[in-house]
């Protein structure tokens, strides 16, 4: 039993929505939506939030966190405040992404899979985000959602990086002046 439910008290209204979605006796159908809930914040499901989560559902840690093994958009390790995953399947590996990967990571001064020193990007290879012919392509989850971005180059991509980079300073300094406010 959970000592502090983070997740009931931040969420209660959207869990509740997400369960009544589902028939009572089929609850832990709702496991894949709480997960993403519990992972917008932060961009990774804590080990407290997959127990709360198994417990609000009457499932098991191990049944919620072999999702999270499973799926490539669960993560249970933080890792970037942006996730950049881009498609190396073999038709995409075939209009070049292995090499827009290598030269992204290379310009970034990363390999695929880390993240990059300020902590706010993570680039990592995936496979098949079902845009072939559009490869290079990317996709980039953040707690806002997953946002595609197809035909790249390695310079479009480092620009929206940069943008990435501009929002998340901007959200810092936001905060921090909300924070002054409030403390006169």
């Amino acid at each position: 039993m959970l000592e502090r439910k983070y997740l009931a008290e931040k969420y209660a209204q959207e869990i509740q929505a997400i369960l009544e979605k589902y028939p009572s006796d089929r609850r832990q159908s709702a496991v894949m939506p709480l997960l993403y809930l519990a992972q917008r914040d932060k961009m990774y499901v804590s080990r407290e939030d997959i127990l709360e989560i198994g417990e609000i559902l009457g499932i098991t840690s191990t049944e919620v966190a072999s999702l999270i093994g499973f799926y490539t958009l669960y993560y249970d390790q933080p890792k970037g405040v942006y996730r950049i995953q881009v498609c190396v399947d073999l038709p995409c590996a075939l209009r070049g992404a292995e090499k827009f990967l290598t030269e992204l990571c290379d310009r970034l001064g990363i390999q695929p899979g880390e993240t990059t020193p300020d902590g706010l990007i993570a680039i990592e290879p995936v496979m098949c985000l079902a845009a072939c012919d559009k490869a290079p392509m990317f996709q980039v989850q953040s707690g806002a959602g997953l946002t595609y971005h197809e035909n790249q180059t390695v310079e479009n991509a480092l620009s929206l990086i940069e943008q990435l980079r501009r929002d998340a300073a901007g959200r810092r300094v936001a905060g921090h002046e909300r924070g002054r406010d409030a403390n006169g």
